[in-house]
């Protein structure tokens, strides 16, 4: 597959936003269709992962055609916490109808997945506190996208903002455990938005419900300061696991 160039968020986005969407190629281990893609302008190319509403498969617990607004919806969250988790990521227009597009990023193929998970990394932390955040229903190991120069991104966050507690992860090291302090001021920022732009944002991809349930969970994670430990009345390890 063709590299991806470097770009900041703000330049990834606007390519994202602008640019000529060029299938290439399919993900045929994705469960709904996920296409690789070029995205180009006259001054910019890059590559992206383009998935259209169209190619959602129906499930029981969750609307159809929602998925791809969900993913937007984490980025946005992403965004505001500072930590960048998420791949840049719009909600667009495309050769199959609109759906969700997302920067490629090249990974570091030297990084162990399962040494990556069974440690006690800072960055998958974070990660786990963005899940419990937005209620991330399906945390697989092939989810987590290491870089070379050390970055971390989460992707597939199409069964997220659930109103009932649905977190279904393999990031349970720290269950129980008191956040790190660096969480706190991040949870108080997000939450605080949901009053302001991203509240008004998230209106526009999420039901009432489900951002109601998203600010008592930002709650509960503040008022606790722990992570949340595993329901007894929801499968807490996604499958497959990786």
């Amino acid at each position: 597959m063709t590299a991806t160039p470097v770009l900041d968020h703000g330049a990834a986005h606007q390519l994202l936003t602008d640019g000529e969407l060029e299938v290439v190629g399919r993900l045929v281990e994705a469960s709904n269709a996920t296409l690789y893609c070029r995205i180009s302008t006259p001054r910019a190319e890059a590559m992206c992962v383009y998935k259209p509403e169209a190619g959602e498969r129906p499930l029981w617990d969750f609307p159809d055609g929602t998925l791809a607004r969900r993913e937007l919806a984490a980025y946005l969250v992403s965004e505001l916490t500072g930590w960048a988790v998420v791949p840049p990521t719009v909600y667009r227009d495309g050769p199959y109808g609109p759906g969700m597009a997302q920067l490629w990023i090249d990974i570091d193929d030297r990084v162990d997945l399962i040494e990556l998970l069974n440690s006690d990394d800072p960055r998958l932390r974070r990660l786990a506190v963005f899940d419990a955040v937005i209620n991330n229903a399906d945390r697989k190991g092939g989810h987590l996208l290491p870089t070379p120069d050390g970055h971390l991104y989460g992707v597939d966050h199409g069964v997220c903002f659930a109103a009932d507690d649905k977190l279904r992860t393999l990031l349970w090291r720290w269950a129980g455990e008191p956040l790190p302090a660096e969480a706190l001021p991040v949870l108080e920022r997000v939450r605080s938005g949901l009053g302001q732009e991203l509240g008004r944002t998230l209106a526009t991809l999420l039901t009432s419900d489900e951002i109601t349930a998203l600010d008592r969970r930002i709650a509960r994670l503040l008022d606790g300061g722990r992570y949340p430990m595993p329901s007894p009345d929801w499968p807490a390890i996604p499958w497959p696991p990786v």
